[in-house]
């Protein structure tokens, strides 16, 4: 039996996420006594590929090609299917995030696999292999008991602490090209620099129609600088063109599962609240009372956006500088 992590990259290192699915393979590891292998595509650097070691892996596999430049689902779960496949991995864990929801399936095809997205706890592995996975965005939970020989797990970001666990890895390539070529061209990619992609930030600010304008939309990402967070907004705000689409989060926008989300001037419709809910501690700031956003927060804050946060501001600043 064998682990096999998908080590998930962006600009050249790995993502947060990558190394939260190295944690968890390594638990089952440590249960099973099976070795935990994490494969990057495309990656070269030594340095880099070492870091995988530093969370649990006892082999890190270097993939080789020239089809990782740009990401494509149906090049990489084939490369990963044929580094599970060389290695003999029945367990391959990947995270849940945009391209390990679009992998995943996919590699649970090429393996004969069963597969379990969106979970959210490390395994009981007392009485066979048992997941927990979050349904109805967010709004339950399953248990679910993985009987199959092969396995794919899709771990959803933020759902378990990444613990450092130092190995001496051993360190090898693997030269992969498609059978069949890709029918994906890419004519251009449009990155946001500069800004913590809301699917890895811990702490998120968010704001809605209270702001009552783009203009003042600077207090949002004050706050947001001052904590270290990313930020994010309700349907109605992007859908009025004061924020981006990149930046909703939502039932039909991005779902996420910060350590803290703070709402401000957001009325908690069912809508948003599936797409935070999974958040660790849920802080509401709202003028109105009676806001939906107050029955699912752990703090809320009755009060106008505009008096409360100016000292929001000044708080977390003054702790910044104090740590």
């Amino acid at each position: 039996m064998t682990i096999l992590v998908f080590a998930e990259a962006a600009d050249g290192a790995f993502k947060k996420s990558s190394f939260e699915a190295v944690c968890y393979a390594r638990h089952i590891g440590n249960k099973t006594g099976a070795p935990v292998v994490a494969v990057a595509l495309g990656i070269t650097d030594a340095a880099v590929l070492e870091s995988l070691s530093h969370y649990g892996a006892d082999q890190v596999l270097s993939v080789a090609g020239t089809s990782f430049d740009h990401f494509d689902a149906q090049t990489q779960s084939a490369a990963l299917a044929a580094a599970a496949q060389s290695l003999g991995a029945n367990t391959v864990i990947v995270s849940n995030t945009y391209s390990g929801k679009a992998i995943a399936p996919r590699l649970a095809v090429h393996l004969n696999a069963a597969l379990a997205s969106n979970v959210v706890e490390l395994p009981s592995l007392d009485n066979g292999f048992r997941v927990k996975r979050g349904v109805f965005s967010g709004k339950a939970f399953a248990w679910v008991d993985m009987n199959a020989d092969s396995k794919v797990i899709a771990l959803t970001p933020n759902s378990i602490d990444v613990t450092r666990d130092e190995r001496s890895a051993s360190y090898n390539t693997m030269n992969f090209q498609p059978a069949v070529a890709s029918r994906l061209q890419v004519t251009g990619i449009n990155k946001v620099s500069g800004k913590i992609p809301l699917t890895e930030a811990e702490v998120v600010v968010s704001g809605g129609r209270g702001l009552k304008g783009p203009e003042h939309w600077g207090m949002i990402e004050e706050l947001a600088t001052a904590l270290g967070a990313a930020t994010a907004c309700s349907k109605p705000v992007s859908d009025m063109g004061w924020r981006p689409h990149s930046e909703h989060v939502g039932q039909t926008g991005i779902t996420i599962k910060p350590n803290l989300y703070i709402a401000i001037g957001i009325s908690g419709a069912i809508q948003h609240l599936a797409g935070v809910s999974s958040s660790k501690v849920i802080v509401a700031i709202n003028k109105d009372a009676e806001a939906p956003f107050f029955k699912a927060a752990d703090y809320g804050i009755v009060g106008d956006a505009f008096e409360v946060l100016p000292r929001l501001i000044a708080a977390a600043r003054s702790g910044a500088q104090q740590a």
